[in-house]
């Protein structure tokens, strides 16, 4: 298997496809977005992420990696599209990976290997995916092998994680599997574990879901501490202190495209007995109208009152805007007649402009840290004294050192903390 056909150039398909290349493979990065198609044989990317310039610039380089719009004949066929939520029931939306399947099917050959990476409710492979490669007239498990083999990166480490970490291979049968084996054997320097499809699929849910479940259970301890006028975040270094204990970070909610997505996927398939499971979303789903009630208490009724919001995406050092609970922050605090400056060091595009750091501060009542960016930590808070309107601070990722801040004047408070 020489040859490979990634279906999707986003956040995993693009870094995929370029190891792959890297690794010899001739490759061909399919995407609907022509900007991106052109961004990419041009030797450029569209995603902030370490290293993947120079790979993608290499690989291209080479003649092992092209893009185009459009599918051709492959030995090999992955398929990382997204699998969004629909946002009026919070429903998988199957559908970018149902075209994508259907647009390989002409082109499938016997002893063919197609591979879904996008992570998928549990049973798509079989149920979805498989009935239609079968319309090719080619018998799954003899003539045309099919495989789920999730990602588990984290944005900000993925070409790293790609090829250290673990990686799960699902067959739809033992022949499907061994043959997904030995194609991520090609750069993959963890280890690679066997398993049936759908629990292939289950297992990227729970890995998920687990992360989300125990963020929850920190944010409503977080909300309980702040009730209790006490500091969550002692509350939790102490607790963790315990040798089976490991309380998770509190936020202003949950983001990306896995963490705050998956979970549904079992609450729409299991919904009397995802109970735990619900809650945790609702819980976190709920962390942005929280963070706007303080904010808003922290403003006081000032007259035409100014925040400056301080990061957009939604983990620290990234620019990924998916499912940001600091998107939902701006807009409902707009919303209620607040003028919001935003500052992001890594994003470049955004729903609305951005501003430079000064500008961001001038004539603020509240600055409001919304994203973890590591650079933050060095803004000279008595420099943003001169510019500000009202000190006050309110830090919902615990990032920043409070007491260099109250030195400056500024009223520190911070998410999980009753204290002032």
């Amino acid at each position: 298997m020489k040859t490979i056909c990634v279906m999707g150039l986003g956040y995993i398909g693009l870094p995929t496809a370029s190891v792959f290349a890297s690794n010899g493979f001739q490759v061909l990065g399919v995407d609907v977005d022509r900007q991106v198609v052109d961004a990419v044989n041009a030797g450029h990317v569209h995603i902030e992420e370490p290293g993947l310039k120079t790979l993608v610039s290499a690989a291209v380089g080479s003649g092992n990696l092209r893009a185009a719009t459009a599918p051709d004949k492959a030995d090999v066929f992955i398929v990382a599209v997204p699998t969004p939520l629909n946002d009026d029931d919070k429903t998988a939306d199957m559908r970018f990976v149902r075209e994508a399947t259907e647009a390989i099917v002409p082109l499938l050959e016997p002893g063919g290997l197609v591979i879904l990476e996008s992570t998928s409710p549990p049973g798509t492979c079989r149920n979805l995916v498989a009935p239609i490669l079968e319309t090719s007239g080619l018998e799954l498990g003899r003539d045309l092998y099919l495989a789920h083999c999730p990602e588990r990166v984290l944005p900000g480490r993925i070409l790293s994680e790609l090829i250290g970490n673990d990686r799960i291979v699902g067959g739809y049968n033992d022949t499907s599997a061994q043959l997904a084996k030995e194609l991520y054997a090609a750069f993959v320097e963890g280890e690679i574990l066997l398993t049936e499809i759908t629990t292939a699929e289950m297992v990227k849910i729970v890995e998920n879901t687990f992360r989300d479940v125990n963020i929850a259970f920190a944010n409503e301890t977080a909300l309980l501490c702040e009730s209790l006028g006490i500091d969550f975040w002692q509350v939790a270094e102490l607790a963790s202190r315990h040798p089976r204990v490991n309380v998770h970070r509190a936020g202003p909610g949950v983001g990306g495209h896995c963490i705050s997505v998956d979970p549904w996927f079992l609450v729409e398939q299991f919904p009397q007995d995802a109970a735990l499971i619900h809650a945790a979303r609702l819980r976190n789903d709920a962390m942005p109208a929280h963070v706007v009630r303080r904010t808003l208490e922290i403003l006081g009724g000032a007259d035409h009152p100014k925040v400056a919001a301080l990061g957009l995406a939604f983990k620290g050092n990234v620019d990924d805007l998916r499912g940001s609970p600091a998107l939902a922050v701006v807009e409902s605090l707009r919303a209620e007649g607040v003028n919001v400056a935003v500052h992001d060091y890594f994003v470049r595009q955004a729903p609305f402009e951005l501003a430079g750091l000064d500008a961001c501060f001038e004539n603020a009542d509240c600055v409001l840290l919304l994203t973890d960016h590591a650079d933050y930590k060095y803004v000279d808070p008595r420099q943003v004294a001169e510019l500000v309107r009202t000190r006050a601070l309110f830090d919902t990722r615990h990032l920043l050192d409070h007491d260099d801040w109250r030195a400056a004047g500024f009223a520190v408070m911070l998410l999980g903390s009753g204290r002032a």
